[in-house]
């Protein structure tokens, strides 16, 4: 196959039939998409020149209210964090709080995963059969709930063992109440989540909106406070009757029985069982990277120095990942509309693209980028300013402490969305989805990157404020 030749994605990798054209169009050029009639295009096509015909203001419109939503989602569950902190359960199990960003990260390892595939086959109108649609949506939410299953019991595992590094014991006492609680909020999250993900996409499509640009902050502005609330009150049920000895393993076996069940709707799709096989490393390694900001959050989370960390842990860990997953899905669905997997368009051939051509030219995943980009500061600033309205004595005010805390997020931003790029040439060049191997990498990362930051900012905005005090005090101290 020539290197410079493009076509259609091929119905069946999306687990669908031959229902749409596979016709080649002609090569491409250096300078961009390949110049051809319009009637030749739209019939091969047809949803190519609806993407290519976005602005960066109907690109701004159409991500700004879902991500606000999101925002609000993501601020009152921050808020919620800071409150269930001090209920006895999680008093007492301190590994609970190591659990939060890799569960609450699950959002972004399946169900932004499951929106990203789902948006790209929408795009390409490769669901729009009743038939095709409820085999993908079936199989698709079977997988999320084996990925779920097992994913919870490994974060609990790997929260367990974190802990026991960090404190060089392990209670095994809590080991059940903290794998079950796990297994139980990944299980009933995701599925919650997955249902949320196809009505949007679904509805996207028939109103005309891009998916990709709404359906990843729409399920965030509800995931966070879903997870939360969930493993909050299912971790102090278990917690209120962890005198009864059988009662967390039955669930935990019974949870895990349903696994064969949900792998048996999955072979219905035979792409699917193949991401079932081999798509487990990237969000295995994801939920590792989530874990280690799990592990940050546990240690300063009950420091006075870092008072406000609870709250805004999920806050910057969400846009991040918001905003990341939204531009790797038009990536993705970009390659899927000019390319076939393995072969890269000649516009794109560089696998570590100058960051300038990421973020300053023309070309449609740059202007997504810079509206992306643009959406950090003032989005930050307004949910900072709900957080200090509804819980102004938990937060620090001071400016210095907001200065560092925008410039952690512009940098986590625009780190993840050069990334984005990098790795969703890398992921289309070794011939695998950017929807399926990406997101999760960059949304663990994101975790952990904001999570770092986050604790950064805490620490500088503390030392500084002692310097400026120190040279205070020292002029009153002196001779009269």
């Amino acid at each position: 196959m020539d290197g410079t030749e493009i076509r259609q994605r091929r119905p069946e990798e999306l687990g669908l039939p031959h229902t749409l054209s596979t016709g080649r169009l002609p090569a491409a050029s250096e300078d961009g998409p390949p110049s051809v009639p319009e009637s030749q295009w739209m019939a091969t096509k047809p949803l190519g020149t609806e993407l290519n015909r976005e602005t960066a203001l109907s690109i701004g419109f159409q991500v700004t209210v879902p991500f606000m939503f999101a925002g609000l989602g993501l601020s009152g569950a921050g808020i919620l964090l800071n409150y269930f902190q001090h209920w006895p359960v999680f008093v007492e199990v301190k590994d609970l709080l190591t659990l939060v960003p890799p569960l609450v990260g699950l959002k972004g390892n399946l169900e932004m995963t499951l929106a990203s595939r789902l948006a790209t086959a929408a795009n390409t109108g490769q669901i729009d059969d009743p038939r095709d649609q409820h085999r993908v949506i079936n199989s698709n939410l079977a997988l999320i709930q084996v990925q779920a299953t097992v994913l919870g019991l490994l974060a609990a595992v790997v929260a367990l063992l974190l802990g026991a590094v960090s404190r060089e014991e392990l209670d095994f006492a809590k080991v059940e109440l903290l794998c079950a609680s796990s297994v139980i909020t990944a299980f009933l999250a995701s599925f919650a989540l997955g249902l949320l993900m196809v009505c949007i996409v679904i509805g996207a499509r028939k109103f005309g909106v891009n998916p990709d640009n709404i359906a990843t902050p729409i399920a965030a502005s509800l995931g966070d406070l879903i997870t939360l609330s969930i493993l909050a009150f299912i971790s102090s049920f278990f917690y209120k009757y962890k005198d009864s000895r059988f009662l967390t393993p039955l669930v935990c076996i019974g949870f895990m029985v349903l696994t064969p069940v949900w792998i048996l709707i999955a072979k219905q799709n035979p792409p699917i069982m193949k991401i079932l096989k081999f798509g487990w490393f990237p969000i295995v390694l994801a939920m590792v990277f989530s874990s280690f900001g799990g592990l940050i959050l546990n240690k300063t989370i009950s420091k006075e120095q870092y008072k406000g960390m609870a709250i805004f842990t999920p806050i910057i860990c969400g846009v991040g990942g918001n905003l990341v997953a939204i531009q790797t899905s038009r990536i993705s669905t970009y390659l899927h509309m000019w390319s076939t997997p393995g072969v890269l368009p000649l516009w794109m051939k560089k696998f570590w693209p100058n960051p300038c051509s990421t973020f300053c030219t023309s070309e449609i995943n740059s202007m997504s980028a810079r509206v992306l980009l643009c959406l950090v500061i003032p989005s930050h600033l307004i949910f900072f300013s709900v957080i200090y309205l509804v819980e102004g004595h938990s937060v620090p005010n001071s400016k210095t402490f907001v200065v560092f805390y925008l410039l952690a997020g512009l940098i986590q931003v625009t780190i993840l969305l050069y990334l984005a790029e990098v790795m969703a040439r890398l992921m289309w060049h070794q011939a695998l989805d950017p929807d399926n191997h990406c997101i999760p990498y960059l949304t663990g990362l994101g975790d952990l990157l904001g999570t770092g930051l986050l604790a950064l900012c805490f620490l500088i905005s503390r030392l500084l404020s002692e310097a400026e005090l120190d040279g205070i005090s020292e002029p009153a101290s002196g001779p009269p």
